[in-house]
């Protein structure tokens, strides 16, 4: 997810430096990516942990002494939770046609009346694109236009993030709060910021008609995915893997690691994604997946709306198979939804995913159909077997 808005920055000219910003603990795997992602892309990036979930403004507030080190212009946020197509170079141009070289972008697109709910509402001049009004998750349907959650700011936006952070921090003192000052800098851009500068002339909203969906939930990691594939068709057709002789057949977008090993019987696609080390064996079948990285596919085996995890071992003949849950195909502003695991205590259908688990090695017990180790867990069905 990160490494598709990292690339999506480094087109940006002049930029500088890229900042990862979170509450994430940083590991080996996090390290590994950041060393191979700056060789990748040629640009400094860096990691810059919270000592608490400080919140959307919160977070670069507390680390603006960082994102202003070099005197930028301007600096984009991008929340990592969302996939898109990444239209900065146009939200650069449109900030120049404002006016105000101070002004503030965000980026906005279409969702339908009933979805709207689920995001902030931008209510915006029709002419000049100035925010007017904002409301974060409203009860009650305000305006089809919502926020994508990435932004344009010049230096200029700290003086609001710190009004609010100033004002919280008295209000908490006359309560006498013994944790203000972390209690203070948690501050929310959506309801802390957004809505006071709605209508002060000093927000725009840039709306794009390019793909965007929020990754809320494991099911929308394969909607993202498909959305990224399309759009290598179009870019970036080189990463997709092509029909060739002697190779497996490939039926729309596919992308297959160097790494991974695929018998020529395999069929291949829509919409799949093969990770490193990935070993996919004779007659397999595989559709609207990603497979990660150390898995395999044994002979036979067919995955469709699923996503494999990383080292899993599917057993020959075995079916993996999950509920797809796309937008509305009939309506051309539907968002994906993110679904509750449980609603009425049922089940909600969405894809199936298999987790790797570290748990130590242990065998099944008589009976069970599962082989192998819980860490590297071993799907075998015999033939005929229910999926």
């Amino acid at each position: 997810m990160i490494q598709h808005q990292i690339e999506a920055c480094t087109k940006v000219p002049s930029m500088k430096e890229i900042l990862l910003v979170g509450f994430y603990q940083p590991n080996e795997a996090l390290s590994h990516f950041l060393v191979s992602a700056q060789q990748e892309f040629k640009i400094p990036i860096r990691y810059l942990q919270e000592y608490a979930a400080l919140g959307t403004g919160g977070g670069i507030y507390h680390f603006r002494d960082q994102i202003l080190s070099g005197s930028p212009e301007a600096f984009f946020v991008l929340n990592a939770d969302v996939c898109s197509e990444f239209p900065l170079l146009e939200m650069l141009a449109f900030q120049q046609q404002c006016g105000d070289p101070h002004s503030f972008v965000m980026l906005g697109t279409t969702a339908n009346r009933k979805q709207s709910l689920n995001y902030g509402c931008i209510v915006a001049n029709t002419e000049t694109c100035e925010v007017l009004h904002y409301v974060e998750k409203p009860s009650t349907f305000v305006s089809e236009i919502i926020n994508c959650g990435i932004y344009l700011f010049t230096p200029a936006i700290f003086q609001h993030i710190g009004e609010v952070f100033q004002r919280t921090q008295q209000e908490l003192l006359l309560e006498e709060s013994p944790n203000g000052w972390q209690r203070a800098e948690v501050i929310r851009l959506e309801q802390d910021i957004f809505t006071a500068l709605a209508g002060r002339g000093k927000l725009y909203v840039y709306k794009t008609d390019g793909f965007w969906s929020q990754i809320k939930s494991a099911g929308s990691a394969i909607y993202a995915s498909r959305l990224y594939l399309s759009q290598y068709s179009q870019c970036h057709p080189e990463r997709l893997a092509p029909n060739s002789l002697g190779g497996p057949t490939i039926r729309g977008n596919v992308y297959i690691h160097p790494t991974a090993s695929i018998d020529r019987s395999a069929v291949l696609g829509p919409n799949v994604s093969i990770g490193k080390g990935v070993t996919v064996g004779a007659g397999v079948r595989v559709r609207e997946s990603i497979i990660l990285h150390g898995a395999s596919l044994q002979d036979h085996t067919c995955v469709l709306n699923s996503i494999v995890g990383w080292d899993s071992t599917i057993g020959r003949w075995a079916r993996v198979e999950g509920t797809p849950s796309d937008p509305n195909p009939n309506d051309p502003y539907a968002k994906i939804d993110s679904e509750t695991l449980f609603r009425d205590g049922r089940l909600t259908p969405s894809i199936t995913i298999l987790g790797k688990c570290e748990t130590p090695r242990r065998s099944p017990g008589p009976g069970c159909g599962m082989g192998g180790s819980l860490g590297s867990p071993s799907w075998d069905f015999p033939a005929g077997s229910p999926s």
